[in-house]
C-alpha cells in the first residue's frame, strides 16, 4: 500500500458544477475574441449574466478576478511552472511536496488489485456507483468495501466503462452516497480517501509518481517518466495516463508537453486547463 499526502482547497461543490459551466463558456469566449480584448460587460452578457453577478459567480469559483484567472491560462506560465518544477529536487519530490497555507491535507492510500483479482473481473464484489456535482462539473464515481474505483467527468450518468473494468462484478447505483464521496473529495475539511486501482505495473508505477505532484505544479511527460524510474519511457507515460480511470485523484491534468502545450486529456483538454489554472491561483502566494 502506498501513501501519500497533497494538498488541496476546495470549496463547496453543490453550487460550483453550475460555476464551472459558467466560467467555461466564458473563457471559451474571451479566448475566440482576444483580438477585440472583451471588457467584462461584453463576457458576461456572453453568459447572459449581468457585470456584477458574472464577476461573483466567477470569483466564487476562481477565487480571482477573470482578468488575473487569465494569466494562469497562459502558455507562458506554463513554461515557467515547468522549469520551476524542473529545478526541484527530484527526492523532495519522491518524498511529496507540502506547503505551508490554508490549504489542507487529504490523505490518499492506494491498494493495487492482484493479477488473480483482475483475471475475476470482479466477481463477488459489489460496486456501488452514482453521479454527483463537483467543482469541475457533473462526475460519475464508483466504489467498492476497498475503495474509490472510478471517478469521471461525465454529464450523463453511465456504467459502460464501469462494466468493462468490472465485468462480473454486481453494480448498484446510489446518488446520495456518490455526493458523499464527492464532497469528501472537494471539501474544505481533512479527509483521508482509499483508492483501488486496476492496472499493468507499468500503469501502477506511472499513476503512483503522479501522486506526488502537488496542486499547482506541472511537469513534462518526460520528467513524469523520470519520476517513475523509466526516463526512456516519456512516450508510453501518455498511455498509461489515458487509462487512468480515477481522474483528478490521480493528476493527469498536472503533466504537459515539454515545450509548454497541454498534451491531451481524457476529460477534455478545456477541463484540463481550467484545473491547472484553478489549483494554480488558489497557490498561496510565496
Amino acid at each position: 500500500m502506498f501513501h501519500y499526502v497533497f494538498l488541496l482547497t476546495m470549496t463547496n461543490p453543490a453550487p460550483m458544477h453550475r460555476h464551472y459551466q459558467i466560467v467555461a463558456e466564458a473563457i471559451r469566449y474571451i479566448e475566440g475574441h482576444l483580438t477585440s480584448q472583451p471588457k467584462l460587460a461584453e463576457i458576461a452578457a456572453a453568459v447572459n449574466l449581468s457585470e456584477h453577478h458574472f464577476q461573483r459567480v466567477f470569483r466564487e469559483w476562481a477565487g480571482v478576478s477573470p482578468k488575473q484567472f487569465l494569466q494562469y491560462l497562459t502558455k507562458e506560465r506554463a513554461l515557467v511552472a515547468l522549469k520551476q518544477q524542473c529545478s526541484v529536487e527530484q527526492t523532495s519530490l519522491q518524498l511529496g511536496l507540502s506547503s505551508s497555507s490554508r490549504l489542507h491535507d487529504l490523505l490518499v492510500t492506494t491498494e493495487a488489485l492482484t493479477p488473480g483479482e483482475v483475471k475475476a473481473g470482479g466477481k463477488g464484489v459489489t460496486i456501488e456507483y452514482g453521479q454527483a456535482d463537483t467543482v469541475f462539473g457533473k462526475a460519475t464515481l464508483a466504489w467498492c468495501a476497498r475503495g474509490l474505483c472510478y471517478l469521471a467527468f461525465e454529464q450523463n450518468l453511465t456504467t459502460q466503462h464501469i462494466q468493462q473494468q468490472w465485468p462480473n462484478a454486481q453494480l448498484l447505483g446510489d446518488n446520495d452516497m456518490a455526493q458523499d464521496w464527492a464532497n469528501r473529495i472537494f471539501s474544505e475539511q481533512p479527509s483521508s480517501i482509499k483508492l483501488l486501482l486496476k492496472g499493468s505495473p507499468f500503469q501502477l508505477q506511472i499513476w503512483q509518481a503522479l501522486l506526488r505532484i502537488k496542486p499547482g505544479d506541472l511537469v513534462s511527460y518526460g520528467h513524469l517518466a523520470q519520476l517513475a524510474g523509466n526516463a526512456k519511457a516519456s512516450r508510453a507515460v501518455g498511455s498509461a495516463m489515458a487509462s487512468n480511470s480515477i481522474a483528478y485523484l490521480i493528476p493527469c491534468h498536472r503533466v504537459i508537453r515539454a515545450n509548454g502545450e497541454l498534451g491531451q486529456y481524457r476529460w477534455g483538454v478545456e477541463r484540463k486547463r481550467l484545473m491547472q489554472a484553478w489549483e494554480a491561483c488558489h497557490q498561496p502566494v510565496q
